[in-house]
């Protein structure tokens, strides 16, 4: 059997905790599958960016349980942000 670090777990566990949240809202899987899977080819090593996105994930899954939630939201770069950075406004 294979043994998890600590990190690991709280990682599967919150997975775990999404797709329990996730099942009975309509377009959700799909998009927490894509986020875990995008994020699963972070090193190991890179403790501090796991456990940034770990804090991260915590408060959007306390968002996701929340019966309002009607859809998730997504921050996507514009090209002219990408070219230029984010501007100060």
């Amino acid at each position: 059997m294979i043994r998890h670090s600590n990190l690991q777990k709280q990682v599967l566990s919150l997975y775990k905790q999404f797709l329990r949240a996730g099942k009975d809202k309509p377009g959700f899987l799909p998009q927490i599958q894509h986020e875990f899977r995008k994020n699963a080819k972070i090193p190991r090593t890179d403790i501090m960016h796991i456990e940034y996105l770990l804090r991260l994930a915590r408060r959007q899954l306390d968002q996701l349980r929340d019966a309002s939630t009607k859809q998730l939201g997504v921050f996507i770069k514009t090209s002219r942000e990408a070219e230029n950075g984010p501007s100060a406004s």
